[in-house]
């Protein structure tokens, strides 16, 4: 193949490497399931793995569509945490461009529903659940109120 990649080989520097990237879930992840069953306990309904915007590829976790309101629960390695996120040494070449790529693309998400009247609340996947639920309710809260609807 003359040193590229058919679009079916994989990236991955090992099998292992490669069957830890296939495990990794697009949705309901071990964070997005404990923020969604707190909330939910609490009284909150919303929609799970839902395109607030126009452009139907980029998908919240969590959204109050009537109150336009877009919950994105952003993994620490895929989305670049400043705290926990960490430069992959093996096929660098690859993976730090496509991490940027990510961290770009979620800034330009945020802005565009911010500029369409949405609130959007970006939670890492290491915080604690009782802060992130907390930083929802009151995102919800400070929503209704703004719209004058009963909190």
């Amino acid at each position: 193949m003359d040193g590229q990649r058919s679009s079916r080989e994989s990236w991955a520097s090992s099998e292992g490497v490669a069957r830890s990237m296939r495990s990794n879930r697009g949705r309901d992840t071990s964070p997005e399931r404990a923020l969604r069953q707190v909330l939910h306990a609490a009284g909150y309904r919303y929609r799970v793995d839902f395109a607030p915007g126009p452009d139907r590829r980029r998908r919240a976790d969590i959204v109050f569509t009537r109150l336009r309101i877009a919950v994105f629960v952003d993994g620490c390695f895929w989305h670049s945490c400043p705290i926990h996120g960490t430069e992959p040494k093996t096929n660098a070449d690859y993976w730090i461009p496509k991490l940027e790529r990510n961290r770009l693309r979620d800034t330009e998400t945020t802005r565009a529903l911010e500029a369409s009247g949405w609130t959007v609340v970006r939670i890492w996947e290491h915080e604690s659940v009782a802060d992130a639920s907390a930083r929802v309710m009151d995102a919800v809260s400070r929503r209704r109120r703004s719209l004058g609807l009963p909190d």
